[in-house]
């Protein structure tokens, strides 16, 4: 059935886009957030030490991503999103001193394996064919399971790649989801695959725009609002609690849960959510990036996996970080300068720095943790769930956080999916 009001709790990435369906639909809608502002993990703030805006990680996204380029057409983004015409993915290898540039062809035949200059230094043709069986991998099977992790092409391009996209060990990640995540980037070809970086900042790209949008359609967001429990009456959610005291569910009416995973499980009983996570840390220093520097460039036999350069600082990206997160701050950011100086060609002391740690960035995109997503359906025909921990196909990424979120709206609204995934 299509309900006639909704309550949004969460003002993530999936939140919003929930919010922005059903206000694009016509369905009032309340929104509300437990933090002080919208964003969630997807979130930019003034960061004093450094004086300057920054985002809380490089959030990357791709050119053939639909859900993002929608959402931003819906709401008016026009902060553009920066990043190479075509897919060409610049590494430099710390060990050796050796660069390089992967170029993958636009197109879907990938013709570009044939050219020595395009491909991995190292590779040869042979080296490429057996990453067909990773479009086919199940969700009971790893990566590892399907292809060997060794080589130069696991070594210079699958294992970077491909630890930015899971967060998580690649080997031990699954297959099903590598497999979703190749079906709609390279094997679509370089159109699809070229990296996206948000400029200035995420909320400039994304968050802003959203609320701006939302605020004009008579969305207004309440921040600092959490949602203390939830009241069940049989097959529907009867009531939310707030600090304020309890507000009515009417029987037309539903509930969009966009939380994490583990603030969800608190909240509704007997849900299943992956329950292993795997953290991310960013380090931001505040200078100017050297002439001639790549917006984006990986990084092979170093602690530090992709530098970013923006115009007012450089900051660098750690995929499944776990090892770091008790680290020592300074001793880190010494560390890490270390590595972007050696990259960068920068002879110049470490400029004013931040870390940001975040231990519970996504959920470990094992398949043992995959199968523990639950579906955007509840037992309770007026609970919807939205995140990028929810069933969508897709690894933690801001594409699956607004599919979430999408297909939360369609549901409450009685709509077909668009995505395909989740109920």
């Amino acid at each position: 059935m299509a309900f006639l009001r909704a309550q949004v709790i969460g003002a993530g990435m999936a939140g919003l886009a929930a919010a922005v369906e059903l206000s694009a639909a016509g369905c009032p809608v309340s929104l509300s957030e437990a933090g002080p502002r919208a964003g969630g993990r997807c979130r930019s703030y003034f960061d004093p030490s450094l004086g300057l805006t920054i985002d809380n990680g490089n959030h990357l996204v791709l050119a053939g991503n639909p859900a993002v380029a929608r959402f931003r057409e819906v709401v008016g983004a026009d902060a553009p999103l920066a990043g190479p015409l075509h897919a060409d993915f610049a590494f430099a290898d710390l060990a050796t001193g050796e660069r390089w540039t992967l170029r993958i062809n636009d197109g879907p035949v990938p013709w570009w394996v044939l050219v020595p200059s395009r491909r991995v230094p190292g590779s040869r043709l042979a080296d490429y064919l057996p990453l067909g069986r990773l479009l086919k991998g199940r969700a009971d099977q790893t990566i590892g399971d399907l292809v060997k992790p060794q080589g130069p092409v696991w070594e210079r391009m699958l294992h970077p790649v491909l630890l930015a996209a899971l967060n998580t060990d690649p080997a031990a990640s699954s297959a099903a989801l590598c497999a979703n995540v190749l079906a709609e980037t390279l094997a679509k070809g370089g159109r699809a695959s070229a990296p996206r970086v948000a400029v200035p900042t995420l909320a400039a790209a994304f968050i802003d725009p959203a609320v701006d949008w939302l605020e004009a359609k008579g969305v207004a967001l309440q921040t600092g609002r959490r949602l203390r429990g939830i009241r069940f009456e049989g097959d529907c959610v009867s009531a939310l609690e707030w600090a304020e005291g309890a507000q009515a569910i009417g029987a037309d009416e539903a509930v969009v849960l966009a939380v994490p995973a583990w603030v969800a499980a608190s909240l509704v009983p007997d849900l299943t959510v992956p329950d292993d996570h795997r953290s991310i840390l960013n380090a931001h220093f505040a200078c100017t990036p050297p002439a001639g520097a790549p917006e984006m460039l990986g990084l092979t036999n170093a602690t530090s996996e992709w530098i970013f350069t923006h115009p007012d600082r450089i900051s660098v990206t750690i995929s499944g970080a776990d090892r770091l997160m008790d680290e020592d701050r300074e001793a880190l950011a010494a560390m890490i300068w270390a590595e972007v100086a050696q990259a960068l060609g920068i002879t110049a002391p470490m400029p004013r720095w931040q870390i940001v740690k975040e231990k519970r960035a996504t959920f470990a995109a094992t398949p043992e943790q995959d199968a523990r997503r639950p579906h955007t359906n509840t037992r309770w025909r007026n609970l919807f769930l939205a995140g990028d921990w929810v069933q969508n196909g897709l690894p933690a990424t801001i594409e699956g956080a607004i599919r979430s979120g999408d297909s939360a709206a369609r549901l409450v609204l009685g709509q077909p999916l668009k995505y395909g995934k989740g109920q």
